[in-house]
């Protein structure tokens, strides 16, 4: 299992990052401050590290500066509310290997933590999603249904894999905004469920279910 250390002093968005990542089978530890985090980089034994710049104590940019210093060679995405070329530019001379700007919807930061943990020399990952006669490209973004090729929107493609990922488990509302809106959803919001009926409509009502008082389910 991979340990990832998350340094970011938002709660919220710490524990958006860590739900996330737990979900997805990897140990996290969360620090809010950038004193702890070089001590935690320079001494753990960590796969990779989410880094955000705005840190209190001692930001992003020295954390990463001092732990490339002491030859750290761990894998770093810097997270920031900060969108400037320069600042950009200034993380990825200072050592990040990528670079992310809230807000940020977390199948995005997922699928930059497993390009950043992928060995050279492992198997390509996994490009077609399937369930039953039900499968997703990733690459191309469309569905195959039995005799149909459905295009999707964004958002409808974010939830047809989570849904995939998952299959024949429940999935609640909150786990589903979450995933596919990010940390800022509003967890009053008929989103979802606007959006499994158009999907419903497209990949056939019968393959998603609802769990009443649940969520929803792919499958059976």
């Amino acid at each position: 299992m991979s340990k990832i250390l998350i340094a970011e002093d938002e709660s919220r968005i710490a524990a958006f990052i860590e739900k996330g990542l737990r979900a997805n089978g990897f140990s996290t530890t969360v620090v809010g401050d950038g004193e702890a985090a070089l001590d935690y980089l320079i001494t753990g034994d960590f796969d990779l590290v989410v880094l955000d710049l705005g840190l209190p104590g001692r930001d992003g940019f020295s954390v990463l500066r001092a732990a490339r210093a002491q030859h750290r060679t761990v894998p770093v995405i810097i997270l920031t509310a900060r969108d400037s070329v320069h600042d950009t530019v200034a993380g990825l001379e200072g050592g990040a290997d990528d670079y992310m700007t809230k807000p940020f919807r977390f199948e995005e930061l997922l699928a930059r933590v497993r390009l950043r943990l992928r060995p050279a020399d492992r198997t390509p990952e996994v490009t077609v999603l399937r369930d039953g006669d039900l499968s997703l490209d990733l690459r191309t973004r469309r569905a195959q249904v039995p005799q149909a090729t459905v295009d999707l929107t964004a958002r409808e493609f974010s939830m047809l894999e989570l849904f995939l990922r998952h299959s024949g488990q429940v999935l609640s509302r909150e786990q589903i905004l979450s995933h596919v809106w990010g940390y800022d959803f509003d967890p009053g919001s008929n989103v979802v469920d606007v959006y499994v009926r158009a999907l419903r409509r497209k990949i056939g009502a019968e393959r998603i279910q609802t769990v009443r008082g649940m969520g929803y389910r792919l499958g059976v």
